[in-house]
């Protein structure tokens, strides 16, 4: 069997799951995910842990196992933690704010990019060039973490552009000049 799939989802207090056939609804303090899982899983709440079931070991069946497990456990997860991605803005007169429930950056172009906050997700601009995008759905923060970031990705040359805290951008060297041959 799947190691992962057949892990146990503890569910902590202050948290309900209810299945209704393959759709499980997941409702905490930070919001309520619903997820439609493959009809081939079983998933049960039995007490405080929620247990997701194959029907037999085929190939399909044993990738959604350990997925539709993960699956659940990041809603869990989210209704009560929250996920977050944070971004930094790197570049000579590159900034943020916040106004209202849009996202203003000045990103080197000769007008402002304008990002509205959509449901569920909520934007933070601590200082001029960090920006903090939390929400409990892992999926929606990501992907949105990732459209605000192709806005001015990171170039090679000198590192300018939004960029996700921690993330390696490898530099490349510049071209040679007229005077560098041997």
């Amino acid at each position: 069997m799947s190691r992962i799939g057949r892990k146990p989802i503890n569910i902590p207090a202050g948290v309900t799951v209810q299945v209704d056939g393959n759709v499980v609804t997941v409702k905490g303090p930070k919001g309520t995910l619903t997820q439609k899982v493959h009809h081939n899983m079983s998933v049960s709440v039995e007490g405080s842990e929620v247990l997701v079931t194959r029907p037999n070991d085929e190939k399909e069946n044993k990738s959604l196992h350990g997925l539709t497990r993960t699956l659940i456990h990041n809603m869990v997860v989210g209704v009560t933690d929250g996920f977050k991605k944070e971004l930094d803005v790197l570049g000579v007169g590159y900034r943020v704010l916040k106004q209202g429930k849009n996202l203003v950056m000045n990103l080197g172009y000769s007008h402002q990019v304008i990002v509205p906050e959509i449901d569920g997700i909520s934007i933070e601009c601590p200082t001029a060039n960090k920006i903090v995008i939390s929400g409990p759905d892992k999926q929606q923060v990501g992907q949105f973490a990732a459209e605000v970031r192709e806005k001015r990705p990171p170039e090679p040359y000198k590192g300018k552009g939004i960029r996700y805290t921690g993330e390696f951008v490898r530099h490349k060297e510049g071209k040679a000049g007229k005077g560098a041959k041997k």
